[in-house]
């Protein structure tokens, strides 16, 4: 149902793909929007490789959400992992792309655990945590993409 990577020798291990999406702290997701046209916006993110989902969290409302509503199919890319290598001035860099179900997580006791664990990530302290979600929790809708379909490739840019 996916395709292939075209040109299979700049593809990355599924392991690596999954190290970079893992470890990167933002990316693009597209949605289907008006008029066939798409609409990507870059967010904040966790991947959970056991679960084989990305959370993410957003307003109750808005273009994003209604685009949702319409369509829960979506794309979601990361880069990264930039490198030089000695014998080459040009860098290299990671890319992966996921295809997969976007949905709201409707159940609240489940949508606070997704919002910690999604918070840790970005926050020093299980305290900050634990306070944010005290004082914005109940404002946030959390997401949860049903990951369909990982790629990955390095390319060089020059």
């Amino acid at each position: 149902m996916f395709r292939e990577l075209r040109r299979k020798k700049k593809a990355i291990s599924l392991e690596a793909a999954k190290e970079l999406l893992a470890s990167s702290r933002r990316g693009m997701l597209a949605v289907n929007g008006d008029d066939g046209y798409p609409y990507a916006i870059p967010i904040n993110y966790l991947y959970d490789d056991e679960q084989q989902k990305i959370f993410f969290h957003s307003a109750g409302a808005g273009y994003k959400v209604e685009s949702l509503i319409k369509s829960d199919k979506v794309c979601f890319t990361v880069y990264g992992d930039e490198m030089i290598k000695d014998e080459d001035w040009a860098p290299y860099v990671q890319s992966v792309v996921v295809f997969g179900r976007c949905r709201p997580i409707k159940d609240n006791d489940v949508a606070m655990a997704a919002l910690k664990n999604f918070a840790m990530k970005y926050y020093p302290t299980e305290q900050m945590v634990v306070d944010e979600i005290r004082h914005a929790g109940r404002a946030v809708q959390m997401f949860e993409i049903l990951v369909e379909h990982i790629s990955g490739k390095q390319v060089q840019e020059k």
